[in-house]
Order: structure tokens, then sequence, then C-alpha cells
């Protein structure tokens, strides 16, 4: 059965289509307009082993918010989508990478509930012409859109486009892992039973 799924969403601020394939082969093809964006989107997609797409227009000539939080919305919702009733796979995952002199620790449950702890400062306030707190917009829409709890810890680092490039690396490998299947679970992974809204 195939784990991918496409969302649109078309506002006055936004234009975006996002297809993800969560057994894919780290394979991205990324147009945002914002280049740091679209760099940290493809190095995702590598490290969570997931098919990327995203074709996105914004109104960039305000700012980069709000093509970077509606695709963080749509990859939650795409997330979600395609995980189906959730049976079999792991449910948890975690990781703690290292990036240069930056290290960063994501560990992320897919129960259904949304919560976000996001414990990490950049040291600049932009990553070249991209400010350095759509990081934390962008996972935080992703995650409320996969109804998810996420937990991301910068332990140390000098340098923001390590900490950013971390961070997602982190919570890639955390998905990738949280989105396996679990050889020993058939069902969900639940005393609920159910991990649905």
């Amino acid at each position: 059965m195939a784990r991918s799924a496409t969302i649109q969403r078309r506002t006055q601020e936004t234009d975006i289509e996002l297809t993800v394939d969560l057994d894919g082969a780290g394979v991205a093809q990324v147009a945002t307009g914002v280049g740091f964006f679209d760099h940290m989107l493809t190095l995702m997609a590598k490290h969570a082993a997931f098919d990327l797409t995203v074709r996105a227009k914004g109104d960039l000539h305000v700012d980069h918010h709000h093509t970077v939080e509606d695709v963080g919305i749509c990859f939650g919702q795409a997330l979600r989508q395609a995980l189906g009733d959730k049976a079999g796979i792991r449910r948890y995952g975690h990781f703690t990478l290292p990036m240069d002199e930056t290290l960063v620790t994501s560990a992320v449950d897919l129960g259904g509930r949304f919560s976000l702890v996001f414990a990490a400062e950049f040291p600049s306030a932009k990553i070249g012409d991209f400010d350095s707190e759509l990081v934390e917009d962008f996972w935080q829409a992703a995650a409320a859109n996969a109804l998810a709890n996420l937990h991301v810890v910068l332990h140390h680092g000098r340098n923001s486009h390590h900490i950013s490039e971390a961070i997602f690396k982190a919570t890639a490998r955390a998905l990738r892992m949280a989105v396996e299947a679990d050889g020993r679970m058939t069902g969900v992974p639940s005393t609920k039973g159910t991990l649905s809204d």
C-alpha cells in the first residue's frame, strides 16, 4: 500500500502543491523561491528517505514568512494523510545529530496530538536573507498539522546555518525512524487502539 499524499493549498498569500512519499529514496524536487529553505527541504528529504516534491509561489515581495509557514502546513498535512491509520509503524523517533560545532537532538511522537518544544536559539537573526526564526515557524506548522509531538533541543552551536541544518537533519532522521514499519507491531501502536484525532 502506497504511503504517499499530495496537498494543494491556495490562498491570497501562497499557491502550493506538495507531494510526499514516505517510502521513497530521498529524492527532492523543490522550488519555493527561497533558496535557503529549498536547501533545508532538500536535505530533509534525503535524511528522512522521503521523496518530496514542492512547488510554491508566495508573496516573497512581503517576506518569506507565508511561504515557509504554508509549506510547513502542507508538509504536516501530507505526512498525516500518508500515514493513514498508522498501523504497524514505530510511532516514536529520535536522533542526535552533530553538524560541525553544533549538536541537536530531535524527538517525535506521531501519536495524534500536537505539542512543540523548540529549545534552540540562533546567534544571528538572518541566514543570508532568510529569517532564522522561520525555522521554528516551519516546524510549528508541520507538527501542528501532522498532529505530532516534536521536541527540538540545541545542545550547543555557534553558526546559525549549521544550527538550522542540524535541526532539519535531526528531525528528518527522527521522522524516518517514527514512520518505519515495526515488525513486532501488527496494529496501531497505542493501548487506546487508535492514533487518529
